[in-house]
């Protein structure tokens, strides 16, 4: 069931999305060379604590930090621990933050002193693909309009989109239907009603958009071991526009 918010809800989330984005530029600007990631997890997570809001992600599900961190070839749900970032490294954070019981939900890629073109293109597509979908997040159409959106900007510019791993609704639940693909045909799904709360994602790969999973059941990494980049935002479906709810 698809819950939509109301009006004092949504300034929950509003909340929830300032502290979750202030956060994830936080853990961008940390993410520097000799830096190791257990680090960056420890200033975010005592950051939301200290605007009043808990990591989201800590223990969900077992998890065992409050920020995913993912480097390079890595896709996904990364775990902070002794890793030192080097001058190259593409630094996919993915933060939440929870206030008064309402998620918000974002991450984005941040490049590790200087980095090549080609991952610097892959970082400008994710986040241009991410805008692309949301172009038809309004009330009228379809959930699945925002994926086409997603997946016909990543292949149009030559990358592939992750299959396994999607968007989702958000709000007193981190993870909520309706489930928000990156790819697919146009057209299907629900219907975007004003009050829905959505977290859109791409996650999209230099090469295959295959992945794995590795041995400590969380990292996944690209199949053929090229780059990987991930962009997101909760959003609102309002009568017009989007709001982002996690704007700085």
């Amino acid at each position: 069931m698809i819950l939509l918010k109301s009006p004092k809800e949504i300034e929950s989330m509003r909340r929830a999305g300032s502290i979750a984005a202030a956060a994830r530029a936080l853990a961008g600007k940390m993410a520097l060379p000799g830096v190791e990631t257990r680090e960056i997890d420890k200033a975010v997570s005592d950051f939301i604590r200290s605007r009043g809001a808990e990591p989201s992600f800590y223990r969900y599900n077992g998890y065992p930090a409050g920020v995913c961190i993912s480097v390079n070839h890595e896709v996904i749900h990364g775990i902070p621990g002794k890793r030192r970032l080097r001058e190259g490294d593409i630094v996919s954070i993915d933060v939440g933050a929870c206030y008064e019981g309402f998620h918000g939900d974002c991450a984005a890629t941040f490049a590790c002193g200087a980095i090549s073109p080609a991952a610097r293109r892959l970082i400008d597509v994710t986040e241009q693909s991410f805008f692309s979908g949301i172009a038809k997040a309004r009330p009228g159409y379809r959930v699945s309009d925002i994926s086409h959106g997603i997946q016909c900007y990543v292949e149009e510019n030559g990358f592939s989109v992750v299959r396994e791993y999607i968007g989702h609704g958000v709000g007193a639940k981190l993870h909520e239907e309706p489930e928000v693909p990156n790819f697919g045909p146009p057209g299907r799904g629900p219907r975007l009603i004003p009050g829905m709360t959505l977290a859109v994602e791409p996650m999209v790969n230099e090469g295959t958009h295959r992945i794995r999973v590795l041995e400590d059941g969380w990292t996944v990494v690209t199949a053929d071991g090229a780059l990987s980049a991930h962009f997101e935002n909760t959003i609102l479906i309002t009568d017009g526009e989007p709001e982002i709810l996690t704007a700085v």
